[in-house]
């Protein structure tokens, strides 16, 4: 079974995109604390990108499919903007971001803690973030 959406990269549409992902996990029957941090995930990873890759252009389109495989769930992000450069990223100190109140800069590290896998893949122009989870 498998499934893809495609949005413009505009924020009005990671609603879009955490309804389609909460859609198609509520058929599997998980713990909603195990769907949460799905959607959480999916969703930090899909904001990234249109923010950040993209800068919020309307005009440029990130596009998600979900798949299954023994027990695994596979979500694949796409898209042609900047590349994320994982050599380049360095895991914040989540604790220390709550006790100063600082905003933003953790969602990577949350996405490292939900899922089992993360990749990060980039060629002809197209960047691809491939999340797994085992479920």
């Amino acid at each position: 079974m498998s499934n893809t959406i495609e949005v413009n990269c505009t924020k009005k549409n990671l609603k879009l995109i955490r309804d389609f992902v909460s859609e198609y996990l509520r058929a599997l029957a998980l713990s909603d604390i195990l769907m949460n941090q799905i959607v959480l995930a999916v969703d930090e990873i899909c904001a990234n990108l249109i923010i950040h890759a993209n800068h919020e252009d309307p005009s440029k389109f990130i596009s998600l499919t979900i798949k299954e495989q023994q027990s695994m769930l596979r979500f694949e992000i796409s898209d042609r903007g900047l590349a994320f450069r994982r050599s380049e990223y360095k895991e914040p100190n989540i604790e220390e971001h709550i006790r100063l109140g600082k905003r933003g800069g953790v969602g990577i590290a949350l996405v490292n803690r939900i899922m089992d896998k993360v990749e990060f893949i980039s060629s002809d122009n197209k960047n691809t973030c491939l999340l797994y989870k085992k479920i």
